[in-house]
């Protein structure tokens, strides 16, 4: 090991000298924000562009599904927002463990350890689709459980049965954006979703509006479209363009698998808990009496809600980044300076499309149906969805700060409080007791629970001691590198 960590720690060391050297250079206030708005955008730009695409073949997908009838966008979101969201937030939230591994890694030079930590997430997270593959398997059933309408939650299973393609590829999608962008490696991940995008258009086009095939259809199209990601960014990585972070498939991978497992469990915990907040308010709304037009707007409304919150997804992705590979680096002053900008630029975005959702609320659903029962729902829960677009331009930013520091336990405890402690129970309570319906239950989730939760991370994070966080980040980086004995 004397190898591996001594080159290690001098490079930690060389790097904070020159940091600090750096930093007592005459640069102002305004070309240091320039300077890290443009090493942020270098990811976050990207990062949106292929978020945008990705989802967007989600919201062609339940678009179509809207064009079939009522029923069919009924299932489609139901499948959707409820199954795969579940699969979605959790897998997600596993592949995050790459950002503080392999960003700071990156940060401290130890690039040969990004191709083990890119397997091992590999392993780990294919171990995991194969545990969750009941989930699809009996989803009718469970759909039934959670009391969703019978006739939506048959059609449903359906649709989650042709979605068991789409659920394998996170497993290998997900990792492999994660170790890309830790080496800012970022415009190869927006044009390979490019062209994933404009796959899923034509064969949407082909076989759905000219073929007439289906639900089902809409659903494999989809799965097949994540597949040309994965193959087309796996391409791109053992092709030769990361030369110094992939030397090859390696029998490491299998080692450390336990601690990278409890790393991994404890991002997919505290990210799904956030992704799986809102597809509760789903659920719920499904149970109430005559639900089925309600359901619809709601599914709309988070659908509307999923696309603007690639946004701040994106510098979520990008704070995480580059807070993960300053503090690999030694240098805790950067890593601060960028949070900082990163949610002040998240929020101005954030309060643009809070206006735009306020002066279009009676056009913003048409893009998903023509029903006019459910664009006048959808035009009264507006105002909801554009306090709910302006909490998340600051609350994903700051998961990306302690996902980039390795908070992810810590914030997992405050997720669960918040959201399912508070949240929760402050929604069914105005929904329920005080009658307010669908309306009650959002406004009691995202005032209770989101709004609470992102004043906790806030006061964390200010409260902070970056010096200190980059000091634990170069020893974290040795130990995993020590798990390793041949990196």
């Amino acid at each position: 090991m004397e190898d591996t960590t001594t080159p290690l720690l001098e490079n930690s060391c060389s790097v904070i000298k020159s940091n600090s050297l750096e930093n007592s250079g005459d640069e102002n206030f305004t070309q240091k924000v320039w300077s890290e708005s443009k090493k942020l955008w270098h990811i976050v730009g990207p990062a949106i562009f292929s978020l945008l695409a990705s989802y967007s073949m989600f919201v062609i997908a339940q678009a179509s599904s809207g064009h079939l009838g009522d029923l069919e966008l009924a299932a489609m979101s139901l499948a959707s927002n409820v199954i795969l969201s579940f699969d979605f937030g959790f897998m997600l939230g596993m592949a995050s463990a790459l950002e503080t591994l392999c960003g700071q890694a990156f940060g401290a030079k130890n690039y040969p350890m990004l191709g083990v930590y890119l397997q091992r997430s590999w392993v780990v997270l294919f171990l995991c689709s194969v545990l969750m593959l009941p989930m699809y398997i009996f989803s009718t059933p469970i759909l039934k459980l959670l009391g969703q309408p019978p006739e939506v939650a048959e059609l449903a299973g359906i649709v989650c049965l042709s979605f068991i393609p789409l659920h394998f590829s996170f497993a290998f999608q997900f990792p492999l954006q994660r170790f890309l962008q830790s080496q800012l490696k970022n415009s190869v991940i927006a044009w390979v979703n490019f062209v994933a995008l404009i796959v899923h258009l034509a064969l949407s086009w082909l076989l759905v509006f000219k073929q007439r095939l289906g639900l089902v259809a809409i659903s494999l199209i989809l799965g097949f479209s994540w597949w040309v990601v994965v193959f087309g960014l796996f391409g791109y990585t053992i092709c030769g363009a990361c030369p110094h972070s992939w030397t090859g498939f390696s029998f490491e991978a299998f080692s450390g698998l336990r601690q990278f497992l409890q790393l991994s469990v404890s991002s997919g915990v505290m990210v799904c808990l956030e992704s799986w907040y809102y597809q509760i308010l789903v659920v719920i709304t499904g149970n109430l009496a005559n639900s089925e037009i309600a359901f619809d707007a709601l599914s709309v409304s988070m659908s509307i809600n999923g696309w603007e919150n690639m946004i701040p997804v994106g510098f979520f992705i990008g704070t995480g980044v580059r807070v993960a590979n300053e503090l690999g680096a030694g240098n805790g002053k950067k890593a601060k300076f960028a949070t900082i900008v990163s949610v002040t630029q998240s929020i101005i975005l954030g309060l643009f499309f809070w206006l735009i959702i306020v002066f279009f609320h009676n056009e913003i659903a048409l893009v998903f149906t023509a029903s006019k029962p459910v664009l006048e729902e959808v035009s009264k829960l507006s105002i909801l969805l554009a306090f709910t677009v302006l909490l998340n331009s600051v609350q994903p930013i700051l998961s990306g700060v302690a996902i980039g520091s390795g908070w992810q336990s810590y914030v997992a405890y405050i997720n669960l409080g918040c959201y399912y402690l508070i949240g929760v129970p402050l929604g069914v309570l105005m929904g329920w007791v005080f009658k307010q319906g669908v309306m009650g239950i959002w406004a009691g989730m995202i005032f209770g629970g989101t709004a609470v939760q992102t004043l906790i991370l806030a006061i964390i994070t200010i409260r902070c001691d970056w010096e200190k966080e980059a000091i634990k980040a170069s020893m974290h980086v040795e130990k995993w590198a020590q798990i390793s004995p041949d990196a």
